[in-house]
C-alpha cells in the first residue's frame, strides 16, 4: 500500500477532478437559471435543494464510510455526479434543472468520506494540514472549473459545461477505481444505523465540538447566501455574465490554492488553528458585508480576494479541529455531522438571502455578513488547545493506519 504522502497525493487528485466538474457549473448556474425564468428565490432554491441533498447524503455517507470503507462511497458518488451533470446539460426547463441539482447534491455529500480518508492516514499533529489538501483541491477546482465552464458556455453553448463535467466525473471514477487504495482498517470499522442522526446531536451537545458545529452551520449559510446575491448584483451593477463571473471565481480559486496549498501550514505552525479559525470567521463577515458599497470591478476583485483568503484559513482549521476532537472510529460520523450542518446552512442560506435580495440587494449582503459575524463569535468559544477525543471514544494513535 502506498505511504501516507502518496495516498494524500492520490486523494488530492481524486478530489481535484471531482471539484473541477463542480467548478465548471458554478458560473453557469445563475444565468442558466435566469434564462429559465428564475429570480433570487428560485435561484436560491436551486442552491438550497443541492444542499438539502448534501444534508441527506452526509447523514448516510459518513456512517456508510465508517462501515464499508471510504473507497466504495467515493466511487459511487462519482457515478451519481456524472448523472447529475448529464441532466444539467439536458435541462430545458427549470424543473429538469432542479432535478439535476437534486442528483448532484446527493453526490456532493461525499466530502465527509474524503475528509475521513485524510483523517485515517494522518496523525493528529498533521491533521489540519492534511485537511488543507482538500482545500487546495477546492482552490484548484475553482481555478480550472469556472474558467472551463465560462469558456465552454461562451463558445459552445449552455449544455457544453454539463457534458464536460459529466465526462470528467466518469474519468475520475475510472482513475479512482484503478489507483486509490482503501484507507480504513478493518478494526476501525463500525456498524451504525444509516438514518440515525444522533451523531449530530452528540456533536452539538459536546462542549468542545459545539462552537465548531455552530460555525460549521453559520459560515456556509452566509457564504451560500452571498453566492446567490453576488451574480445577480454584479449583473445589475456591472453587466456581468457567465464569462466575467467565471474569472471572478477563478480568482477565488487561485487565492484558495495558494493559501491552503502553501500558506496555511506555515500560518498554522506560527499562530495555531484556533487563531486562524477566529480570524477567518470575522474576515469573511467583513468581506461579504462591504459588497453593496463597492463601485468598481477592481474593488470587487480586491474584496473577493480578502474573502477567499479568510475562507481558505477558516475551512481547514475547522475541519482539522473537528477531526482532532473525534476518535479514530468516529471520524466519518463526526465529520459527517459537521458536513450535515454545513449542508443545512447551505440549504437555508440561499433561500433566505435570495428572498431578501428580491426585496433589497444591499440588505441581502448585510444579512449574510451579520450571520457570518455570529459564526465568528462562536469560534471564540473553541478550546485553545486540542484535548482527548470526544463522543465517548478513548484516544488511539492514528499513525497505525
Amino acid at each position: 500500500m502506498p505511504g501516507s504522502r502518496s495516498r494524500l497525493s492520490i486523494i488530492f487528485l481524486t478530489v481535484l477532478v471531482d471539484l473541477v466538474g463542480f467548478g465548471i457549473i458554478i458560473p453557469i448556474l445563475p444565468y442558466y437559471a435566469q434564462h429559465l425564468g428564475a429570480g433570487g428565490f428560485k435561484l436560491g432554491a436551486l442552491l438550497g435543494v443541492y444542499s438539502l441533498m448534501q444534508f441527506v447524503a452526509t447523514a448516510v455517507l459518513g456512517r456508510t464510510s465508517d462501515r464499508v470503507g471510504r473507497r466504495p462511497v467515493l466511487l459511487g458518488t462519482m457515478l451519481c455526479n456524472a448523472l447529475g451533470y448529464g441532466l444539467f446539460a439536458a435541462a430545458g426547463s427549470y424543473g429538469l434543472l432542479f432535478l439535476a441539482r437534486v442528483v448532484s447534491g446527493f453526490a456532493g455529500g461525499n466530502i465527509s468520506a474524503a475528509q475521513a480518508y485524510i483523517a485515517d492516514i494522518t496523525p493528529p499533529a498533521e491533521r489540519s494540514r492534511g485537511m488543507g489538501v482538500i482545500g487546495a483541491a477546492f482552490g484548484l477546482g475553482f481555478i480550472l472549473g469556472p474558467a472551463i465552464g465560462g469558456l465552454a458556455a461562451h463558445y459552445l453553448g449552455r449544455s457544453a459545461p454539463g457534458l464536460v463535467a459529466a465526462a470528467l466525473s466518469l474519468a475520475n471514477f475510472v482513475s479512482t477505481y484503478l489507483i486509490l487504495p482503501e484507507s480504513l482498517r478493518e478494526e476501525h470499522r463500525t456498524e451504525r444505523r444509516l438514518w440515525d442522526l444522533s451523531h449530530i446531536g452528540a456533536a452539538i451537545r459536546d462542549p468542545k465540538l459545539a462552537p465548531l458545529m455552530a460555525a460549521w452551520g453559520m459560515a456556509p449559510f452566509a457564504f451560500a447566501g452571498y453566492s446567490v446575491a453576488l451574480p445577480l448584483w454584479a449583473g445589475v451593477r456591472f453587466g456581468w455574465r457567465e464569462q466575467q463571473l467565471a474569472w471572478l471565481f477563478t480568482a477565488i480559486g487561485a487565492t484558495a490554492a495558494v493559501v491552503q496549498g502553501y500558506l496555511f501550514g506555515k500560518l498554522a505552525r506560527r499562530v495555531g488553528d484556533r487563531a486562524l479559525l477566529v480570524a477567518g470567521g470575522f474576515g469573511m463577515a467583513l468581506g461579504i458585508a462591504v459588497i453593496p458599497g463597492l463601485h468598481t470591478t477592481l474593488a470587487l476583485y480586491l474584496w473577493t480576494v480578502e474573502l477567499a483568503f479568510a475562507n481558505s484559513v477558516f475551512g481547514p482549521a475547522a475541519s482539522g479541529l473537528v477531526s482532532i476532537f473525534a476518535g479514530p472510529t468516529e471520524q466519518g460520523a463526526v465529520l459527517g455531522a459537521a458536513q450535515a450542518l454545513s449542508a443545512l446552512g447551505r440549504l437555508l442560506g440561499p433561500v433566505a438571502i435570495g428572498s431578501i435580495y428580491d426585496v433589497s440587494s444591499a440588505a441581502a449582503f448585510w444579512s449574510a455578513g451579520a450571520v457570518m459575524a455570529l459564526g465568528g463569535a462562536a469560534t471564540l468559544k473553541v478550546p485553545a488547545a486540542a484535548a482527548a477525543p470526544v463522543l465517548g471514544q478513548d484516544p488511539e494513535p492514528l499513525t497505525r493506519v
